[in-house]
């Protein structure tokens, strides 16, 4: 333990554990409040299906390509410091939401939104990472993951009660109370911390780059009429990028050395897949409670609440049993789980009722995210040296919040969900059900790539000495290096 971390069980541990969850978790919120309230504000904004899809994608398109960036300017300026700017940036984005007059205007301002969470929510790991000891870590990120995971299931309650008793727009003012305790608390308790190694310039072609390829990928999955030069576009500069970072590094936004870790490869591969099926059950759940089964908003956003309860009892003891079994096998039973409720969803239309058709495939989706997300997230961390912790926890974060956009962004139109859709139960159940069963499907595959690549226990393998590294990235054991 070094002389500047501190023990979880300490005043100053729990202090730094609430500070941390308040700013992901505010992240967190604003991408699942905002999508119970996208009836709401499609109808008062004159907005078709791709202005919804538009109001989810700004978001989550600035804060994918920008949290790599995020995470780097934390680890050289301070991480305290950058996640303290992200939340007042985020704060002030939000306001702008609020404030929204038209599609175009709010769509400007998520995307404002998304730079704010890309400096806030790689910080929020990497300060866990930084203050922690070893032995801490697991069962820290596993309260981490569990309260930032009930923050996002109970987005859509929150998100509900506010469309009802008030409009659409305090979905977004809600955040500014959230900042202002956020910055109260990390103020007085959480320690600045930092890469004293880092030197160098800043990636920034390399963040414009993966910011217009993934600009350009979007509007072209969107729009697949007329974005298919968009789309073209966004993929001679996706391959632009992966060339650049490879001749750059490892200086580069992506420097490719920490990939040579194959753990650190196949949980970000896992992520991606993973984080894509939920995007699209995020985006579509609550909107299909309201349009086809007669659901209240309020009643739509209660309807994952055992997800909510669930990732608060279970998220941290998955942490602790996933550091002494290994993240191999809670993984992807959490998975396989997730996938079994998700073919439960595909149940849901027309005269469903929240007892027989909703609360069994959201218990089973709790079960399976709170077996599977504490012990991912650790492992992310466990596989990348300290130094790079920001750098590690931007990458998944990005790879995340990257298989989110593209889902969300190419299912609907897959699938049917375009023009004004959502005005259509008949036509919007359709389309539900085929993205469920597709979710269902990437699940699985996602399963299948953890319990096959994920082979190292890197969670109860304590830091190798100074100097023993490999390529950038913390060796394990001598005896598990093969492995890894």
């Amino acid at each position: 333990m070094k002389p500047d971390q501190i023990r979880l069980r300490s005043a100053t541990g729990r202090w730094v554990i609430l500070a941390t969850v308040l700013g992901s978790g505010m992240a967190m919120l604003d991408s699942t409040v905002v999508n119970v309230a996208l009836p709401a504000l499609g109808r008062d904004l004159n907005a078709g299906m791709s202005g919804l899809q538009w109001t989810v994608n700004a978001y989550t398109l600035t804060l994918a390509a920008l949290i790599l960036l995020g995470g780097s300017l934390g680890d050289r300026f301070g991480r305290r410091k950058v996640f303290l700017i992200g939340i007042v940036w985020f704060a002030l984005a939000s306001a702008l939401c609020g404030l929204a007059p038209n599609v175009p205007v709010l769509v400007v301002a998520r995307a404002l939104q998304g730079v704010g969470g890309a400096l806030l929510t790689p910080g929020s790991l990497a300060i866990i990472q930084a203050s922690f000891p070893h032995d801490d870590r697991p069962r820290a990120i596993g309260m981490w993951s569990g309260l930032g995971g009930v923050a996002a299931a109970v987005g859509p309650l929150l998100g509900g009660w506010l469309v009802e008793v008030a409009s659409w727009h305090w979905v977004f003012l809600i955040n500014l109370p959230i900042a202002a305790v956020t910055v109260l608390v990390t103020v007085r308790h959480v320690p600045e911390s930092r890469d004293t190694a880092s030197s160098g310039r800043f990636d920034v072609l390399g963040s414009t780059l993966a910011a217009l390829a993934l600009a350009g990928v979007t509007y072209g999955l969107i729009e697949p009429g007329s974005g298919w030069i968009a789309l073209v576009i966004g993929l001679v500069l996706a391959v632009c990028f992966a060339v650049l970072e490879v001749r750059r590094s490892p200086e580069a936004l992506v420097p490719v050395q920490i990939f040579s870790s194959r753990v650190f490869t196949s949980i970000n591969i896992v992520t991606m897949i993973m984080y894509a099926a939920m995007g699209v059950v995020f985006f579509l759940l609550v909107v299909q409670l309201q349009v086809s089964s007669g659901f209240s908003p309020i009643a739509a956003g209660s309807a994952m609440l055992p997800v909510t309860v669930l990732m608060l009892l279970l998220s941290a003891r998955a942490g602790d049993l996933a550091k002494r079994v290994g993240p191999r096998i809670p993984m992807t039973a959490g998975i396989l789980m997730c996938a079994v409720g998700l073919l439960l969803m595909s149940r849901i239309g027309p005269g469903a009722t929240y007892l027989v058709d909703v609360f069994p495939a959201a218990t089973l989706y709790g079960l399976g995210l709170s077996a599977a997300v504490a012990p991912l997230t650790a492992t992310v961390l466990a596989s990348a040296r300290e130094r790079y912790a920001g750098l590690a926890s931007g990458i998944n974060n990005a790879v995340a919040r990257t298989g989110s956009l593209l889902a969300v962004a190419a299912i609907p139109p897959l699938v049917g969900l375009t023009g004004s859709a959502y005005d259509s139960p008949v036509e919007f159940t359709s389309g539900f059900r085929t993205a469920m069963l597709a979710s269902a499907v990437m699940l699985v595959v996602s399963a299948v790539v953890a319990f096959s690549t994920i082979r190292t226990n890197v969670l109860a393998a304590a830091p190798g000495p100074a100097g023993r590294t490999h390529c950038g990235v913390a060796a394990p054991p001598y005896e598990q290096r093969e492995e890894d």
